[in-house]
């Protein structure tokens, strides 16, 4: 494989930021998403613009919606190697 570099952390993402992402990358609106979920659009958008927490439970249910581990829309920052330094 030859060597490699280590890609580097460029900007932080909150909470709000990842889900937006994860969203958006799917190609879904705010309203898909809430038929999707259940969760209204409103609650999204509130989640999305970090004006409410996401919740382990919300988590959980757009994890299931977006096909992603709910630890990719909790812990967007979590740094590994940093963490098991500590």
């Amino acid at each position: 494989m030859g060597e490699y570099r280590r890609a580097r952390k460029r900007i932080d993402v909150t909470v709000g930021e990842s889900v937006r992402i994860v969203r958006q990358l799917q190609g879904l609106s705010q309203n898909q998403l809430a038929d999707l979920t259940g969760i209204p659009q409103s609650t999204i958008s509130a989640i999305e613009n970090d004006r409410v927490n996401l919740g382990v439970e919300r988590a959980k249910v757009l994890a299931r919606a977006l096909k992603v581990h709910p630890a990719v829309l909790v812990f967007p920052g979590w740094d590994v190697g940093k963490e098991s330094a500590a």
